[in-house]
Order: structure tokens, then sequence, then C-alpha cells
């Protein structure tokens, strides 16, 4: 594909949501010029409990408003307009890797979440809020449902029911991609665990350029916030024991599971505290969610047959030294382990947006029709 001759000037606005805060960042091509995590506590979550994830549209974009205002990368009486905005994508129909327009027919997807509730549903519609008003395009990047698994990780054991590719696709391309980069090799060519351990966590095992499998956000460890994989019996019987209505028991698994629901608090910089004050149940369940998370990568090992160049620790939790040191002695057996602490979550999808301006990606857009992606 032939590059744009005369590609548009400035700057391209980036916005990713998350359950526990909102990354905001301003970029050129040059890089990096603003960034900015806008932390959302226990108690502002739970003024939203209950209630749809685009509810909380109009308290998100206040903020990112206010937070660019400060910065001076905006104002109400003279915007410093970009050139386009740029937004984590959501739980959208399976699709391959690549920058998307946000329209009409994704913002209704997003909007009836046939998928379920997840806060990076929020990126593409307030991605086309900033958009618009400055007169611009608005992009996703890379969204959690990009599907590049083998056929044979699909199946489950009963046609009923079968695995979807959800995870955090977004970051664990752009590390896997670094770690080629950084060993002037091509991605295709290695054999990679990328683990990526934030409020959600995923383990994906990546070959040929591609992730041929990974645990999906309702599946593996347990994270700050959701359980994880849950012993099945014992999930249908708790469906049918009356305690709790489909949205509670979903919201139990999926928001209040994890750290939250043994301890109260999400937050891992609170149950490390716990730990240090002598708490033995904080101390119990960080040890099984690392242990949970060692489970999951030993499995990608297998699916890479025990050939693995590399183990990449990724992801918010990455940047603590308990976890790493917990961690790492648990799985450097199936190959060296590499630390990317935090996410490149930002600058992957301002690279994303400034492909598809500067004509070296065609930009993609989904159809109208619920799970039949334009490709």
């Amino acid at each position: 594909m032939s590059s744009n001759p005369n590609p548009p000037s400035g700057h391209v606005l980036v916005i990713n949501p998350g359950t526990t805060s909102t990354k905001i960042g301003v970029f050129t091509r040059d890089g990096e010029q603003f960034s900015q995590t806008i932390r959302h506590g226990d108690e502002e979550i739970e003024r939203f409990k209950g209630q749809p994830m685009l509810a909380r549209l109009d308290y998100r974009a206040e903020l990112i408003e206010r937070a660019l205002i400060e910065a001076a990368w905006t104002s109400k009486s003279n915007a410093a307009e970009p050139c386009a905005v740029v937004a984590r994508g959501g739980l959208l129909p399976p699709l391959e890797c690549g920058t998307y327009l946000v329209d009409d027919a994704m913002v209704d997807a997003l909007r009836k979440a046939p998928l379920g509730e997840h806060a990076s549903n929020m990126g593409a519609v307030l991605a086309l809020r900033f958009a618009q008003a400055a007169g611009v395009s608005a992009y996703i990047v890379d969204p959690v449902t990009v599907d590049e698994w083998q056929p044979c990780a699909r199946l489950t054991g009963s046609p009923l029911v079968e695995r979807t590719s959800i995870g955090h696709a977004l970051n664990t391309k752009a590390v896997a991609r670094r770690v080629a980069r950084e060993r002037g090799r091509a991605y295709a060519d290695l054999r990679l665990i990328v683990v990526h351990m934030g409020s959600g966590i995923t383990v994906s095992a990546h070959r040929g350029g591609r992730t041929v499998d990974s645990n999906s956000i309702e599946e593996g460890p347990f994270g700050p916030d959701r359980t994880g994989s849950l012993p099945a019996r014992a999930l249908i019987k708790l469906c049918f024991s009356g305690r709790y209505t489909q949205p509670e028991l979903d919201r139990q698994i999926f928001g209040d599971g994890g750290f939250f629901a043994y301890l109260g608090t999400r937050s891992l910089i609170e149950v490390e505290r716990r730990i240090d004050a002598g708490d033995p149940l904080a101390a119990r369940v960080f040890e099984a969610m690392l242990y949970q998370i060692a489970k999951e990568t030993g499995a990608m090992a297998a699916v890479l047959a025990g050939k693995v160049d590399a183990v990449i620790l990724t992801g918010g939790m990455a940047h603590s030294e308990r976890v790493l040191s917990d961690l790492r002695p648990q799985i450097e057996w199936i190959a060296p382990v590499t630390i990317y602490p935090g996410e490149d979550e930002l600058r992957a999808l301002a690279e994303g947006a400034f492909r598809v301006l500067d004509g070296e990606e065609e930009v993609r857009r989904m159809k109208a029709e619920v799970g039949d992606p334009i490709r």
C-alpha cells in the first residue's frame, strides 16, 4: 500500500479506559508529548454499580476534558484540535488485527453489548465524542476481541459452548513486537508467551506472528476484580440457587471477584500493605493468584510444544517487586523472562492511527451486522 503524500499534521489524542483508571495521551509522529492516568477509586466504581458501562461516559469525558485543559492541550475557548482521536477497542465481534474506523455500526454494537460489559466498551464512544467536536475521525486499534486462534483452541468438549478470544490483544501484541525489534528478529520468527497482568490477566501464546491461544477474560487466573475459571458444576448450582439474579451473579464474577471478593479491595498496593502487616488471608490470596498465573503460563508452554524464546511479563502488576520475585521462580524454567512493566497501549494506539493517516495501513470497517466485519 502506498503512503499518503499529504498526511495530516498535528497530534493524535489517545484514550484508554480501564476498570480502575482512564489513561490519556497526546502523540505526534515524534512520540509522546503528554500522558496522564486518571484514577477511579472504589467509591467512584460503586457509584455506577449495576449500571451499563456506557453510563459512565459523561463522567469520564468530563474528567478527560478537565485533564486536557489543565495540561494546556485544549481549552473550551480555543481548542488545540487533534488530527485524529484513537481509543482502546471494546467487546466487539471477532476481528482481525488492525485499525478500525469508529462509526455508527460500531457504536451500536457497543451500546447493545451482546458480549458483555467491560470498561473498554467506552473507548470507541469516547473517541467519537472528542473526534466529532474536533471535526476529525475516530479509530480503535487491535480491540480486545482480536481473534487469531488456531482452530483446535476453540473446542471446549461441548458443542453447546465454544471458547472465544477476548483478551488484552493491544498490549500483548505491542510488547511481543517490541521484544522482536530489540532482538533484531521478526515477530513472526519468535515463539513467545506474554503474561499481561492488569485488572484482568491474559496469558497468550504467540507463534508465526499470531496469537494462537490464550485464556479469555472469563477463564484463567483470577485477578484484582475477576474470578477467572470456576468449577462448572458448582457454578451451575449457584446459578439455580436463587441467591442471585443473572446481572448480580455476572457482577460477582466480573467486577467483584478476585481480590475484591476476598479482601474488599481491587488495589494490589493495598493487598501488599496488608501482607506486610501480617494479614494471613491477604498473603494466601496473593499466593493463589500467582500460582494460577504460573499454571496458565505452563499451559501456554505446552501450546508451543515447550519451544519458547521468551516469557514476557507486562501490565500494571509487573511494577510490583513482590509479584516479580514470587512469580519468576515458578516460570523461568520455561524460557528467559523479560519484564515490561505497565503497558505500551497508548503508544500502540497512536502508532495504529498514524499508520492509517500516513497511508501505511488501510483502515478497516465493521459491517452493520454484528459478527460480520469487513476485512
